[in-house]
């Protein structure tokens, strides 16, 4: 259900003279605010009863899912999902035209190619200045969600407590749930949404077993500062805590340097990093990933990598390998690209009427939708794919508290510059103040 009844959002948006919002399927659209609440049943009588583990039961279709089909059903431009609408480069497509060509497509050994492991290894070393061991220390997955899944499943018992920053990506505290974690969140506010320490210090004891984060942050823009990381390594080293770092968006830092906290002194032996490909590359359909551990850690979330997929695409990770040891000027020229397509997007939010908040790196932007009068995120997202035809993500469900949330919304900028421009102008032209 939504929040609101359809009845109220038409006369909210009567109110401010703004064109109604359509009636939605009640099932179209789920939100934080559901969780808990038992899914709808199948209507006919005949049809069983849906089933669900009580673990899962709370999580509903996705709100990508959900806003990727609402932006195919009203043909509204899709500013919501991260996925690009641009191809990858050619030379990593060749080298998996090949690869397959080669013959390169019975199962791959479980933790990754050794030409795999050894570019990831040397790339990490590049960025981070730490070596690791590709064999021991490095952990090829179905993506960062599948590492993200095996670090939780494979390191974390029922019980443990573990710390989340909000919004946080929604797989998060559904792994954390599967493995029968017991969540605490620090919620990251605007306008800078810096980290609260003396908050964060008042709920890391000797029961905390990890801190999950994630730099460059999904879905707000931020960047984790040097002072937070080395507050956050502190804590960390005085409680024994270990790190689990998502740091999918690492090579789209804008403004300031991109640092990961394995290599803050005393970090790497207890912190777990995660990448993958798809987002540089421009590559999220092959679902390519991976882990980074000392080999105490290593060991768990090999563990659990084995029960979840075992192994990863041959093929692609062979590409994969060709794509990491691409030359540094294809990273300048990926930030230069996406900073010109953050200019169109950021420019033209602000002309539209939103109070758009700084974005430091990832492709997305968060932006305050409360100048349009709508009384919260939901609503506001549903009125904008339907009456101008513009899908942005409503960032409540990113949060263990919606509340927190009804009043921001995420747009991306990882499409062509005509697509961003053709979604501006609709924003301009269609959306009212209050």
């Amino acid at each position: 259900m939504l929040r609101s009844s359809t009845a109220s959002a038409f006369l909210r948006c009567a109110a401010r003279r703004l064109p109604a919002p359509s009636a939605v399927p009640m099932a179209a659209v789920s939100t934080a605010t559901e969780k808990g609440e038992p899914q709808a049943q199948p209507s006919s009588p005949s049809a069983p009863p849906v089933q669900v583990a009580k673990r899962l039961e709370k999580f509903k279709t996705t709100i990508f899912t959900q806003m990727s089909m609402l932006a195919i059903k009203f043909g509204a431009i899709n500013l919501g999902q991260g996925f690009p609408n641009f191809d990858g480069p050619e030379f990593v497509k060749e080298a998996a035209i090949q690869a397959i060509k080669d013959g390169k497509n019975q199962y791959a050994r479980g933790s990754g190619t050794p030409d795999l492991n050894s570019a990831i290894a040397a790339r990490f070393k590049k960025d981070s200045g730490l070596d690791v061991d590709p064999d021991k220390e490095v952990t090829v997955t179905s993506g960062c969600t599948e590492a993200i899944a095996a670090t939780m499943l494979g390191l974390i018992n029922p019980g443990d407590e573990v710390i989340v920053f909000a919004p946080f990506y929604d797989s998060y505290e559904a792994t954390m749930s599967m493995a029968g974690a017991k969540i605490k969140c620090i919620t990251l506010r605007p306008p800078d949404f810096a980290v609260p320490l003396d908050e964060l210090k008042s709920v890391v004891t000797k029961n905390t077993r990890a801190i999950m984060i994630n730099t460059p942050h999904n879905p707000t823009g931020k960047m984790f500062t040097r002072a937070e990381l080395e507050q956050i390594a502190s804590l960390c080293i005085e409680n024994d805590v270990l790190v689990f770092a998502d740091e999918v968006y690492d090579k789209l830092a804008f403004e300031t340097e991109h640092i990961s906290i394995a290599s803050l002194p005393g970090m790497y032996e207890r912190t777990v990093t995660m990448n993958s490909l798809g987002k540089t590359f421009s590559l999220t359909g092959w679902k390519i990933g991976w882990a980074i551990a000392p080999p105490h850690l290593t060991w768990g979330l090999r563990q659990a990598h084995s029960f979840l997929t075992f192994s990863t695409s041959t093929p692609m990770q062979s590409a994969a390998a060709v794509a990491l040891r691409a030359p540094e000027t294809y990273y300048d020229e990926l930030r230069s690209d996406y900073s010109a397509k953050k200019a169109i997007l950021v420019e033209g939010l602000k002309a539209a009427g939103f109070i758009v908040y700084p974005s430091s790196g990832t492709y997305f932007v968060m932006v305050d939708h409360t100048p349009f009068g709508c009384e919260n995120d939901v609503v506001f997202c549903e009125y904008l794919i339907k009456e101008v035809g513009v899908v942005a993500i409503p960032t409540s469900v990113f949060y263990l508290n919606p509340e927190e949330g009804k009043n921001l919304v995420r747009f991306t900028f990882c499409k062509d510059e005509d697509t961003l421009r053709a979604a501006v102008e609709r924003m301009k032209e269609r959306l009212k103040k209050k």
